[in-house]
């Protein structure tokens, strides 16, 4: 029954790939991978495989790649995405080997797969659970983690109807899981998983921190940012650019007291900038497209508005409004700023928090983020706030940029969030390759 589906959906991607470009790639992507792993396997190498649905899973396994990388040189590493989101940005990733699509999971191509490479460790990141594949892996003996997962008792493994097709069976192939929480853990010894699993947080928090103390200096923001109070507005979607756009124009000459400059000692901050009278604004757009950044700039007419692409040493020093309009940058930007918004949250789901409270930044978000751990976690910890609308937006921005007390707590509990959620990575890495 399960292969059965996953035929139906091959079918489905193949229709769709007609008139959608994102199926298209997933089509094609999958059609070439085995071109890839008969051109690229080493025929003597050994392989330790991680497999991640998309990017987000990614950046959650990365940490792990990179210390077997520098600790175990002896392997190779061949990475397989899911998603194109995923393969499409990391294809390139000199991280790794090989990169690959993993091909979909039916018996047949699960034989081509296992008859070019043959892993002697694999590494599932957070979910995807392959029926054929994790079957396969058992029968060839090797070793099957999963790393960062976290399971919600509404998942099929763990319903009356997890038992049909013996869907249920497939986590009885993994050696150990690596779960971000004790209700993780909870669940699965409900199944009769008690021995093999250990709550180790989210090797996530570990990638931030690496982010963090391997970003570089931004010359040109650090110039736009210097002695201003600034805030940075990340991943944003229109209905977050229409509370934080209002506010940043009727907020722009804002009175700092003395109480303020004293709560910007307590920002972890590369530059430590000294707020002054005059706020300005960063703004990450989660869609660089024409239309949108032409949207956002009317929206701030007016206003000296910069795209990053056309700045320059002279011109980005008297800019009101720098506009990041490429990717990669964001990360590194948030030590700018001293108050944030991470976008999303009126609709898609929020984007990264992490990467933002890092820095020991309060940071903003809209209400769709109740399937986001790290979002509740920050929120009861009081270094998150969740807004509906503009109102609470402008109380609670005015609140964090006038009260030092308020802003302090918030980036304190947001720094220390952070750093009691990470050693993830070195508890897995120790357990799974001893010395």
């Amino acid at each position: 029954m399960y292969s059965f589906a996953i035929y139906i959906y091959m079918l489905a991607v193949g229709i769709a790939a007609l008139f959608n470009k994102r199926a298209r790639k997933l089509a094609i992507g999958h059609q070439y991978a085995f071109l890839r792993l008969k051109r690229l396997v080493e025929k003597d190498a050994r392989y330790i495989w991680f497999h991640a649905a998309s990017l987000g899973e990614f950046e959650q396994g990365r940490p792990l790649m990179e210390r077997l990388r520098r600790e175990h040189p002896e392997y190779k590493i061949l990475l397989t995405f899911f998603s194109p989101s995923g393969y499409e940005v990391r294809k390139d990733w000199d991280g790794a080997d090989i990169v690959c699509y993993l091909p979909l999971d039916t018996p047949t191509n699960v034989r081509i797969f296992f008859h070019y490479v043959k892993p002697e460790i694999l590494f599932l990141i957070k979910y995807e659970f392959w029926h054929n594949y994790l079957k396969a892996c058992r029968r060839r003996g090797i070793p099957v983690y999963s790393v960062s997962s976290i399971f919600r008792p509404n998942q099929i493994f763990f319903r009356w109807y997890g038992r049909l097709g013996g869907y249920r069976s497939v986590l009885n192939c993994i050696t150990h899981f690596y779960v971000q929480n004790q209700q993780s853990k909870d669940l699965l010894a409900t199944i009769g998983h008690t021995d093999n699993v250990t709550v180790v947080g989210d090797t996530r928090f570990d990638r931030v921190i690496d982010i963090r103390n391997a970003a570089k200096p931004l010359p040109l923001v650090e110039k736009f940012a210097k002695g201003y109070t600034v805030f940075v507005a990340g991943s944003s979607w229109p209905p977050d650019e229409a509370l934080f756009i209002p506010w940043f124009k009727s907020s722009r000459v804002l009175e700092v007291s003395s109480e303020q400059a004293r709560a910007q000692e307590f920002k972890s901050s590369a530059l430590n900038p000294q707020p002054s009278a005059l706020n300005r604004l960063i703004i990450a757009p989660h869609q660089i497209g024409e239309d949108h950044l032409h949207a956002i700039e009317q929206a701030l007419d007016g206003y000296h508005v910069l795209r990053y692409s056309a700045a320059t040493e002279e011109n980005v020093a008297t800019a009101d409004v720098l506009i990041i309009d490429c990717f990669g940058l964001l990360s590194s930007i948030y030590r700018y700023g001293q108050l944030a918004m991470v976008g999303g949250g009126f609709g898609v789901g929020i984007h990264n928090i992490p990467e933002c409270a890092v820095y020991g930044i309060p940071v903003i978000i809209g209400p769709n983020n109740k399937n986001f751990r790290e979002a509740r976690y920050l929120l009861d910890a009081g270094a998150c706030f969740e807004v509906h609308d503009a109102k609470e937006f402008n109380g609670i921005a005015n609140h964090l940029l006038t009260d030092a007390d308020a802003y302090r707590r918030a980036a304190d509990a947001a720094r220390s969030y952070i750093a009691d959620n990470s050693g993830a990575t070195d508890i897995i890495y120790s357990k799974t390759f001893p010395q």
